[in-house]
């Protein structure tokens, strides 16, 4: 890749920041690596993420050669929901990776929207396409980008917190709130490198929710994300004393087994990148949350929740 020249004029603040609000091709973890590997060189010298920027500043980026790894594009069934010119939206199935890494290059979400469709090319080579993620044993919807100008377009909307993003999560113990906010930075985690935690110098990070069925140990949530951190909602409920159920990073290792954390992203509102059409995209839950949600016992509440509409 080409150096990438930034002098600093009216932008203030910690590097890291500035450099994801002008790079937004790139992602903040990304940048925040180039930085600690001394590819990121103010005024000649390497610095810390949390460096002040000042004007007239010069940054050089020397983006590492890209990953060399094939692409096999795999004829995997996929559930998609929506397809125009632009975009797809897919309903991504608990237990599916969404795109290659070195030592796992196949049977990923990307290998199966590559045998039916050429995605955009701007992300580096391991995620063409992929706007957005979620966890391997998160289901739900996702939005992949056709063309770079639609992948361009989703960024900054997503950037801009102008997305719908509802999901459904079983998570342990019972809520005394019907409704709450949290909001609490996120990074990773100094203890282990797998995990994000709660700290003070994270990245911001907030989650709305509500109780939608209380059940005897267990409470049904929607959470609504207004930001998009790795593991948001599963380090959030975690840290105020609710980890999800089947989570085997976050939570109790007492839970409910079988499909990892309970989580279903359920609800996608997007702006379609050429016509400028707002558009609303909603999954159900999958059989086996069905069949779990079934088997608990339900607490007299006050909701009336029919399951099977979820």
């Amino acid at each position: 890749m080409p150096e990438l020249k930034l002098v600093i004029d009216t932008q203030v603040g910690r590097i890291d920041k500035v450099l994801g609000n002008e790079f937004n091709q790139y992602t903040r973890s990304q940048l925040a690596d180039w930085i600690k590997k001394d590819l990121v060189l103010v005024n000649g010298q390497p610095v810390k993420a949390k460096y002040a920027v000042k004007s007239g500043d010069v940054v050089i980026i020397t983006p590492p050669k890209p990953e060399t790894l094939d692409l096999i594009a795999e004829n995997i069934p996929l559930d998609i929901v929506y397809e125009d010119n632009d975009l797809l939206v897919v309903n991504k199935p608990e237990g599916m990776v969404v795109h290659p890494a070195p030592g796992h290059t196949s049977k990923t979400l990307v290998n199966a929207l590559l045998y039916h469709v050429p995605l955009a090319k701007i992300n580096d080579t391991l995620r063409p396409g992929i706007v957005h993620r979620i966890d391997k044993d998160t289901s739900g919807l996702l939005m992949v980008a056709k063309n770079d100008i639609a992948q361009q377009k989703l960024q900054q909307e997503l950037k801009a917190k102008k997305n719908l993003r509802e999901y459904i999560a079983l998570v342990h113990g019972n809520l005394v709130e019907e409704t709450g906010t949290i909001n609490l930075p996120l990074g990773r985690a100094k203890t282990d490198r797998k995990k994000q935690a709660v700290i003070k110098d994270g990245r911001n990070a907030v989650t709305h929710f509500t109780v939608l069925k209380r059940f005897v140990n267990y409470t049904l949530i929607k959470a609504v994300l207004e930001t998009g951190r790795t593991h948001q909602i599963r380090v959030h409920m975690a840290y105020i004393g609710h980890p999800l159920v089947g989570d085997p990073l976050y939570g109790p290792k007492k839970t409910l087994g079988g499909h990892g954390q309970y989580l279903h992203a359920k609800t996608l509102g997007l702006t379609q990148p050429t016509t400028g059409e707002q558009l609303k995209f909603e999954t159900a839950l999958p059989e086996y949350f069905v069949k779990t949600l079934q088997g608990l016992q339900p607490l007299d509440d006050g909701h009336d929740l029919d399951i099977l509409k979820l």
